[in-house]
């Protein structure tokens, strides 16, 4: 059995005109590859994408159940939330591409993100769009958060910007975390050499653990929400902007537990929390950012 299909095979396993696979490969709506210069499609993702994209009487989307897991970015306002709401929704936090992974591989049925892109100066799309091609998902904004350093208490290192920790420890997190993506980009953007700054060996597998590490003398500072400065008493030093989406499969938006979700987003109980916790603008919530075709 071929590795690799050729238009002409696709259309066939798909019961479609050629002129749709081109259609489809336009839209980046199925996987291939151009690395020869022609068009070629690996059997087992064009057969994993038929499998995630089936419908079948009543248009439900995909045949397998997902576990009611939200996995991806940890965000403080949302974990509080999902057990407030009564969401009955585990979590499996681990970094943002982390998630994505898990949500592609229906592992998940939602990942929460913040992945900048700074091509286009936005968040998450282009990596949700490349990761599941056309898969019927959607990006929804929870929440913009202010991202900075977490320093220790008083600031006695006297640090105003990336630039003063050249030299110093830093706790970084691990690769596949959307704060680990974005601090290799500032220090980039600034013009600071990769090995100029001091990167613990051990990452840090979430923001909580970074704040930690600074508390306890282990490292002199980190990359980390506001809110996580606030729970640990310490310093904390704006440095960009961010939004936190949730990429959620189409069908689980609509399911319960993403919905009573939802509505207890909407509460003044939790515009309070969000307001205790700081750094959280959510006035954007709800937001459709990405709506796959």
């Amino acid at each position: 059995m071929a590795e690799f299909l050729t238009t002409k095979d696709v259309a066939a396993l798909l019961r479609i005109k050629e002129r749709k696979v081109y259609e489809l490969v336009h839209d980046n709506a199925i996987p291939v590859s151009r690395v020869t210069g022609k068009l070629l499609f690996p059997r087992d993702m064009v057969e994993a994408w038929v499998r995630r994209n089936v419908e079948f009487r009543g248009g439900t989307e995909g045949l397998v159940e997902r576990p009611a897991v939200v996995a991806g970015s940890h965000d403080p306002l949302l974990d509080w939330a999902l057990r407030e709401s009564g969401s009955s929704l585990a979590t499996f936090f681990d970094g943002s591409l982390s998630g994505l992974k898990r949500l592609a591989e229906g592992r998940a049925v939602a990942a929460g993100m913040h992945v900048y892109e700074a091509e286009s100066e936005d968040w998450n799309r282009r990596h949700l769009a490349e990761a599941m091609p056309g898969m019927p998902v959607v990006l929804v904004e929870w929440a913009q958060r202010q991202q900075g350093l977490v320093l220790p208490p008083g600031n006695p290192g006297k640090v105003g910007s990336l630039a003063d920790l050249v030299g110093r420890r830093l706790m970084p997190r691990q690769r596949a975390a959307g704060s680990r993506l974005l601090l290799d980009f500032l220090m980039q953007r600034d013009g600071i050499a990769g090995d100029a700054i001091t990167l613990l060996d051990r990452p840090a597998r979430s923001e909580a653990d970074v704040a930690l590490a600074v508390a306890e003398g282990k490292a002199d500072a980190g990359l980390a929400v506001e809110t996580v400065a606030r729970q640990y008493r310490l310093e904390f030093l704006p440095l960009f902007r961010e939004r936190y989406d949730l990429a959620v499969w189409r069908r689980d938006w609509f399911e319960p537990p993403l919905q009573r979700l939802v509505t207890f987003a909407r509460t003044p109980a939790f515009a309070e929390r969000a307001a205790e916790l700081g750094g959280y603008d959510i006035t954007g919530l709800g937001t459709v950012r990405y709506n796959a075709p």
